[in-house]
C-alpha cells in the first residue's frame, strides 16, 4: 500500500487511485500470512512441558514390541529400562530426530491439483474425513446401520467435492472378514477419491498389502514415493507402549516414502492422568518417542505429530471428545507441538459427544474446530464424525465443510491501512452520505464469504420453502455429490483388477495365519 495513504492530511478528493482500489490488495500475501493466535499456554509454559516430555522419555521410557525396532534404537544409544521391552530414550536423541523430522510435508491426490503443501503458505488448514467410526447415518433416509463398503463410496464421493476437505481417511467396515476390514476399505477409498488418502492399518499383517494397494493407485512404487498419495497413521498404545503393528508402520511407511501421522490417543481419567496438564504430557511424550523411532528406523520420513485428546466422563466412563476439558487439552498439545516442537500437527477438528447431527452437534464443533484452529493446528481431523469418533454422518461432512469455510475466512488477518480503511473517502463524506456506489465497495464487494448451506434468507422466504434448514440444504448437496461420482470408481480397469487381486490375496493369507493361530 503507498505510503501516503497512512496519512490523514492527504485526503485529496476524487483521487483517481481510489477508483482503482481491487480486491486482491485486501487478500492475504502469500508467504508473509499468519495467524490469529490464541492459547492457554505461555512461553514459560511450553519450556516446562518440554522439558518434563523428555525427562519423561530419558527417565522413565517406553515399551516398544517390536525386536528390528528395538535393536535398532540401542545400536542409537536407547538404553535398557525397568522392565521387559522397556528402553530409555536419551535426551540427546530425542533432540536429534526432532532436529531431523521434515518441517515440511506434501500429502499428494491423483492429480496435481490435489497437493496438500504443510504448513499453507497463506497460514490455513486443512480438514479431513473421521476415520474410527463403524457406524454410519444414511443421508437420504437417516436410518443408521453398520458402515458398510457402499458407505464407504459414499463417504468418498461426498469428500471428493467438499472444498475445505484436503484428504479421506478410509472407515472401518462391515460385512468382510474383520481381520482385513482395512484392506477391504481402503481399497475401495482409494478407487472412489481423487484425493489423499489416510491409512490405518488394523493388524501387523495388513500393512504391507495396504502399502501394494497404495502403489497400484500411484501407479508403481517409485511413482508412491515420488507423489505419496496417501499417508499412514500409527499409534501409540497409551501410557507409553508401542505395539508390534504400529512401529511395523513405521518401518513400512517410510520404505514406500509416506508421510506418517504419529498419533497419541490418551484419556484423561483412564491412559493418562485427569489434569488436562498430564493429559498433554502423555501426548508429547507418546508422540515425540514416535518422532525418535521414525528417525531412527526411517531417516527422514516427514511425520506429523497428531495428539487425539479424550477425557473420560468420570460418572459414566464414556470418552469425550467434545467436554470443555477435552477442548483445553487440544489447544495445549497444539501449541505445544507447533511451537515447543516445530512439527506439523494434526488433531480433530470436527467432532462432537452427541450421536445425531443435532444443535448440540453444531455448538460443540464449533467450538473445537475454533479453538485448535486459532492454537495453530494444520489439519482438522474428523469431518463428519459424530458419537465421538464411532458414526459417521455425510450430512454433518457437509455442514462441517461449512464451518471449515468460514474458519477459514475469520482468521485472515484484515488489512489495517489508509486503503483498507477508505481514508480519504470516509473524512470526505457529507452529512447523511452512504457507500453503497462507492468505488471502495465495488471492489470489496465479491470478497465477502458466501455459504454454501448456511441459510441467510428472510422470514418470508424460510416460511415459503417449507421451512428448509441448513441441514436439509446439507441433505441434498451430500445426495447430489454421491448420485454424480461414477460407479466404477476413478482408477482403470487395470488397476481395479490388481487391487482386487491384493485383496483377495489379503483375505486368504491373513485369513489363514488368524485360524492357524487359533487351532495352536
Amino acid at each position: 500500500m503507498e505510503n501516503g495513504s497512512r496519512n490523514p492530511r492527504r485526503r485529496g478528493r476524487g483521487d483517481a487511485r481510489q477508483a482503482q482500489v481491487t480486491a486482491d490488495a485486501f487478500r492475504l500475501r502469500e508467504g508473509a500470512a499468519t495467524r490469529p493466535g490464541f492459547g492457554f499456554l505461555s512461553d514459560a509454559d511450553i519450556e516446562e512441558l518440554k522439558t518434563r516430555a523428555l525427562a519423561l522419555l530419558s527417565d522413565y521410557g517406553v515399551t516398544v514390541i517390536h525386536p528390528e525396532a528395538v535393536r535398532a534404537l540401542c545400536a542409537q544409544g536407547a538404553k535398557p529400562g525397568t522392565g521387559a521391552d522397556r528402553f530409555l530414550l536419551p535426551r540427546e536423541l530425542v533432540e536429534e530426530a526432532l532436529a531431523a523430522t521434515p518441517k515440511q510435508v506434501n500429502l499428494h491426490g491423483k492429480s496435481p491439483g490435489r497437493l496438500i503443501a504443510l504448513p499453507r503458505r497463506d497460514a490455513g488448514f486443512v480438514m479431513r474425513t473421521g476415520t474410527g467410526a463403524h457406524g454410519y447415518v444414511d443421508p437420504e433416509t437417516s436410518a443408521y446401520r453398520n458402515l458398510d463398503l457402499k458407505a464407504v463410496r459414499e463417504i468418498g464421493a461426498v469428500a471428493s467435492g467438499l472444498d475445505q476437505v484436503g484428504f479421506v481417511a478410509h472407515p472401518f467396515v462391515a460385512g468382510v472378514p474383520e481381520i482385513t476390514a482395512d484392506v477391504h476399505s481402503f481399497a475401495t477409498m482409494v478407487n472412489h477419491t481423487d484425493k489423499h488418502c489416510w491409512v490405518q492399518p488394523y493388524s501387523k499383517e495388513s500393512v504391507e498389502f495396504l502399502m501394494q494397494i497404495a502403489a497400484v493407485a500411484a501407479g508403481g512404487k517409485a511413482a508412491l514415493r515420488a507423489r505419496p498419495l496417501a499417508s499412514c497413521i500409527t499409534c501409540s498404545f497409551s501410557p507409553l507402549e508401542f505395539k508390534y503393528m504400529d512401529t511395523e508402520v513405521i518401518l513400512q511407511a517410510g520404505r514406500h516414502g509416506l508421510p506418517i501421522h504419529a498419533c497419541s490417543l490418551p484419556s484423561a481419567g483412564g491412559t493418562a492422568p485427569l489434569s488436562t496438564a498430564g493429559l498433554v504430557l502423555m501426548a508429547a511424550a507418546e508422540i515425540l518417542a514416535m518422532v525418535t523411532i521414525a528417525h531412527v528406523l526411517a531417516p527422514g520420513t516427514p511425520v506429523i505429530a497428531t495428539p487425539l485428546m479424550f477425557t473420560l466422563d468420570m460418572r459414566t466412563g464414556s470418552a469425550l471428545q467434545s467436554s470443555p476439558e477435552t477442548l483445553q487439552a487440544a489447544s495445549m498439545a497444539v501449541q505445544l507441538m507447533k511451537r515447543g516442537f516445530g512439527l506439523v500437527t494434526h488433531t480433530y477438528g470436527a467432532g462432537s459427544d452427541t450421536p445425531d447431527a443435532d444443535m448440540q452437534s453444531m455448538a460443540e464443533r464449533a467450538l473445537l474446530a475454533q479453538t485448535v484452529v486459532l492454537s495453530g493446528v494444520d489439519i482438522l481431523g474428523g469431518v463428519g464424525q459424530l458419537e465421538c469418533a464411532t458414526v459417521h454422518s455425510p450430512v454433518q461432512a457437509v455442514l462441517d465443510n461449512e464451518i471449515g469455510a468460514m474458519l477459514r475466512r475469520f482468521i485472515e488477518r484484515p488489512e489495517i491501512d489508509g486503503t483498507a480503511l477508505n481514508w480519504e473517502e470516509v473524512a470526505a463524506k457529507p452529512a447523511g452520505g452512504h457507500f453503497l456506489d462507492s468505488p471502495h465497495t465495488l471492489a470489496l464487494c465479491r470478497r465477502q464469504h458466501q455459504p454454501d448451506v448456511f441459510l441467510r434468507m428472510g422470514r418470508d422466504d424460510y416460511e415459503a420453502s417449507g421451512r428448509r434448514t441448513a441441514f436439509d440444504q446439507a441433505r441434498d448437496k451430500a445426495l447430489s455429490l454421491i448420485r454424480a461420482a461414477p460407479e466404477e470408481g476413478l482408477l482403470s480397469a487395470d488397476q481395479r483388477r490388481e487391487i482386487e487381486a491384493i485383496r483377495r490375496d489379503a483375505d486368504r493369507i491373513i485369513l489363514a495365519k488368524e485360524s492357524a493361530t487359533q487351532v495352536i
